[in-house]
């Protein structure tokens, strides 16, 4: 056996249904769509969700809550991320910088997960009690950043 021996198993590969070649191919006039309706025309495409004109599923539930237009995205960083970077300060800027974060956003937020070992400084839009706690503990700073740049 070598490779110019080599096939396909047998049925493998066939050969494409060529519709609409005339009346004695069995595939010819309609090309197997039919006579009338959405699907017999030519760039036919149907919306999603549509179930034959019953009420589609998607209007048929209830609609539930709201969003908030106004909500905020912060992006989180966590006390014991900090911990692995080098260097001892830290701001939104330096965390784009490293890889961190990759957008901003509504602002940085330092959440307390994880354990901070040495002496930091961090700047940051908000911080949750437990960072603030873990990162004085560690002997670091922590500054509160105004309104987040666009």
């Amino acid at each position: 056996m070598n490779l110019s021996n080599l096939r396909p198993p047998k049925g493998q590969k066939q050969k494409k249904q060529r519709v609409g070649q005339g009346m004695g191919t069995g595939r010819g006039k309609y090309s197997g769509r039919g006579a009338k309706g959405a699907r017999s025309i030519s760039g036919y495409s149907m919306m999603r969700g549509f179930e034959g004109g019953q009420m589609p599923l998607h209007r048929r539930l209830p609609k539930r809550g709201f969003t908030n237009i106004f909500r905020k995205e912060y992006v989180v960083v966590n006390v014991g991320r900090l911990e692995q970077l080098q260097g001892d300060s830290f701001d939104p800027g330096r965390l784009l910088e490293l890889g961190v974060i990759k957008k901003v956003g509504a602002g940085l937020k330092i959440l307390g997960t994880g354990d901070l070992n040495r002496k930091i400084t961090v700047k940051a839009h908000q911080f949750s009690k437990a960072a603030l706690e873990k990162i004085q503990k560690a002997g670091g700073t922590s500054e509160v950043i105004g309104a987040a740049s666009a």
